[in-house]
């Protein structure tokens, strides 16, 4: 028997493609409206690593509310989403910032990707200590491999860069992780925050999968990230 694909159903290749696609879309667009925002800043005294070490106050800061959820679910899921949201998009403009500036320096670079893992870890300790405290076991254990998958999806990238391929495919990348938390802590007082987790940690683990096949094949195919953009 002759398996066939009837016309018009996308097959996964296409449909990755297809999901690539759309996320170089809204991320060229995001870049687009960061930069032209930031002109302003850019004339200020405001350094790069102001930006990024005002992030990754305001994540913890975030973190900690969120932990004190059992006061006032709503109060405190919403108020720590609000901060969070905060101090991730400073840590989206600090790198816009210093490409309009010309602030940016090598330990900046360094600077802003290790407060990332930090801003990300608090929040995702808090939230873990929150399951705990709820005795959600299950949801506790997608919470631990969240932070792995997520720690791993930045240190593939970082490796595939140092052997000069390119390493940022994939769709559980930090702005994606930022959304999918976001949602989470809006929707905890309803019991969305497990949901969120898991979705998180699903995205994470498949994006360390895919960067790591697409390392493999521009090593089978000799190819470097630099050929390919």
């Amino acid at each position: 028997m002759v398996w066939t694909v009837p016309t018009g159903t996308p097959i996964p290749h296409q449909a990755s493609s297809r999901a690539a696609a759309l996320k170089e879309s809204y991320t060229s667009g995001a870049r687009r409206l960061a930069t032209h925002w930031i002109g302003g800043l850019a004339r200020t005294r405001i350094t790069p690593n102001a930006l990024t070490g005002s992030g990754v106050t305001l994540c913890a800061a975030a973190s900690v509310l969120v932990y004190f959820e059992y006061r006032g679910h709503i109060l405190f899921y919403w108020l720590g989403a609000v901060v969070f949201v905060t101090g991730s998009l400073l840590d989206i403009l600090d790198g816009a910032l210093a490409r309009v500036s010309g602030k940016g320096t090598p330990f900046g670079a360094f600077l802003d990707s290790t407060t990332d893992r930090v801003s990300e870890g608090f929040m995702l300790g808090a939230i873990a200590l929150i399951f705990a405290r709820h005795h959600l076991t299950v949801a506790l254990a997608f919470d631990v491999a969240a932070v792995a998958g997520s720690f791993l999806v930045s240190y593939t990238r970082a490796r595939a860069e140092a052997l000069g391929l390119r390493g940022d495919v994939g769709l559980g990348s930090r702005a994606e992780r930022v959304v999918v938390i976001t949602a989470g802590l809006v929707f905890a007082p309803w019991g969305g925050l497990p949901w969120a987790i898991v979705a998180l940690a699903a995205t994470a683990w498949l994006t360390v999968v895919q960067r790591i096949l697409h390392v493999r094949k521009q090593l089978s195919g000799g190819t470097s990230g630099n050929d390919q953009r």
